[in-house]
């Protein structure tokens, strides 16, 4: 196991996809969304025992959530839970994390993965990984995961690369944000696009050098107190840092800028378990295609998502591609594939009901 070798799991996020499930005192990577008895961020954290030592394994979250961190990981010191103060996207997080790193080990290579995600072929995605990382510390290569598609999605992010036969890693030539659906089967067709897995591979020193050359206001904010990382300076500091970041992700601020990115074609069995949609994907469906995580009882319904507690008797007739989800004190029925509306119901929630249903 290479003591040079980090992993950082970004758990920050509400995921207001995925409410009422995943509500903002216990967002869905605190949640055990898979019924395998672990949460998504144990699921995530476990997953990268055998790359790297357990006290090179980096979480950073919301202070809001540090308690459900330790709670979930107790075996993670102190310092390998970075708190952000406020969320600033995934720029930020991703600053935070490789100064940091830096500080303690100059020869550091990092893994930068969400908390969410579903990675059914954990060798293959193991194997994918190690491979990266030793190719990470060569040089100064961005590395991205990029999966092999398999119908048109518009809910992912793409990546087209330069083909070249024989090379494992390949030239990223450009970043496309969800395509509508007439131009994600455009990419389907070329094959030589992927979908972005969101999973990034780099060296500590490649990754600040990407800082200081494309966002060099943050590189200047995280590199301003190098001897504040591990010391009880760090959260004063961290809180004037955060202050001073402005939100924007690390695709926009570096990935979708820099020239040395390149993409690693894998098939791991991933989903981003982004929305209800794609929890609906994953799940073992009936003979019509409905998924039911409940004490139900259904007629005439096909494409369907249901989920509710035992306690609850769901009975549910004539709907096609609908959720049903009932949690806590909420009940929600929607088009299950209206992905761009649950943030709307969430805002409206807010507005006429304030913060107690979400």
């Amino acid at each position: 196991m290479n003591p040079n070798y980090y992993v950082v799991i970004m758990a920050g996020g509400i995921g207001s996809r995925f409410w009422p499930y995943s509500r903002n005192n216990q967002p869905k990577q605190f949640l055990d969304v898979l019924n395998t008895g672990q949460s998504l961020l144990q699921m995530t954290a476990n997953r990268f025992r055998d790359i790297c030592p357990v006290e090179n394994i980096y979480i950073v979250t919301n202070t809001t959530y540090v308690p459900l961190v330790k709670a979930q990981l107790p075996e993670l010191a102190d310092d390998q839970i970075l708190a952000e103060p406020v969320r600033r996207n995934t720029a930020p997080c991703v600053a935070y994390a490789a100064y940091k790193i830096k500080q303690k080990n100059p020869r550091a290579a990092m893994v930068v993965a969400p908390s969410d995600h579903a990675i059914f072929h954990e060798t293959e995605f193991i194997q994918t990984v190690e491979k990266s990382l030793q190719e990470a510390e060569k040089g100064d290569k961005l590395i991205t995961l990029g999966i092999r598609p398999n119908r048109p999605e518009t809910g992912y992010g793409y990546i087209q690369y330069i083909k070249e036969p024989g090379a494992t890693f390949k030239k990223v030539k450009t970043f496309t944000e969800k395509p509508q659906l007439e131009l994600a089967k455009t990419f389907l067709d070329s094959g030589d696009f992927v979908w972005n897995a969101g999973i990034f591979i780099w060296s500590a020193s490649a990754i600040v050098e990407a800082f200081e050359k494309h966002l060099p206001e943050l590189a200047e904010i995280f590199d301003d107190c190098p001897d504040c990382y591990y010391s009880p300076k760090e959260d004063e500091f961290i809180r004037s840092a955060y202050s001073q970041s402005k939100n924007i992700s690390i695709d926009y601020g570096i990935m979708e800028k820099a020239e040395n990115v390149y993409v690693v074609l894998a098939d791991f069995g991933w989903s981003d378990l982004g929305s209800w949609a794609s929890l609906h994907e994953i799940r073992n469906k009936d003979e019509n295609n409905n998924a039911v995580d409940a004490n139900a009882i259904l007629f005439e319904a096909n494409d369907c998502m249901i989920k509710s507690d035992q306690d609850h008797l769901v009975v549910v007739q004539g709907l096609q591609g609908y959720l049903v989800a009932q949690c806590d004190d909420v009940i929600l029925i929607c088009k299950k594939d209206d992905e761009a509306r649950f943030r709307e119901y969430v805002n409206e929630v807010k507005t006429q009901k304030g913060e107690k249903f979400l």
